[in-house]
C-alpha cells in the first residue's frame, strides 16, 4: 500500500513539474520565434540574441545582456573583443554602443506588437553574462 501511494505521488510531481516547466514557457517560446522571424538580418546577426524569458500576463520580459549594474562596455568588450572599450570616444567603441541600442530597441518593438503585450520590461540575462565570465551585480 505505501510503495502506490508513492508511485502515485511521484506520477503526480512528474506531471505537475512538466506543467511547470512548460506551460508558462510556451508563450514566451512564441514570441521569442516571433523575434527571429521578424528581426532583421541586423538583428539575426548580433552577436548577442535576444529572447523572451517570460511572460506574465500582457508583460513580457526580455533579457539584455547590459544595465546599469552591467555597464554597455563590459558586454562590448565580449561581443567585440577589438574594440577600445576604455576610451569611450573611440569611434568603433560608440558605433558598437549605438548598434546594441539599436537592436535591443528592435526587439522591444517586435515584442511590443505582439497580440496580448502591454508592457516591455529588461531583466540581465545572467546566464549569459556569467558564461562569459561578466561579473554580475547581487539579485536583488
Amino acid at each position: 500500500m505505501k510503495k502506490r501511494y508513492w508511485m502515485i505521488l511521484i506520477v503526480l510531481f512528474i506531471v505537475w513539474l512538466d506543467w511547470f516547466i512548460q506551460a508558462p514557457d510556451s508563450r514566451a517560446q512564441q514570441l521569442t520565434a516571433t523575434l527571429v522571424e521578424q528581426g532583421s538580418e541586423r538583428m539575426k546577426n548580433y552577436p548577442y540574441q535576444f529572447w523572451v524569458m517570460r511572460v506574465d500576463g500582457g508583460t513580457a520580459t526580455l533579457s539584455t545582456p547590459r544595465s546599469r549594474e552591467v555597464p554597455a562596455l563590459k558586454v562590448l568588450g565580449v561581443l567585440y573583443p577589438d574594440i577600445d572599450t576604455k576610451n569611450p570616444n573611440d569611434p568603433q567603441f560608440i558605433a558598437a554602443e549605438k548598434l546594441l541600442a539599436e537592436v535591443q530597441a528592435e526587439a522591444r518593438k517586435i515584442i511590443a506588437a505582439q497580440p496580448g503585450i502591454i508592457e516591455v520590461r529588461w531583466e540581465l540575462d545572467r546566464k549569459w553574462l556569467s558564461s562569459r565570465s561578466i561579473e554580475l551585480p547581487d539579485k536583488l
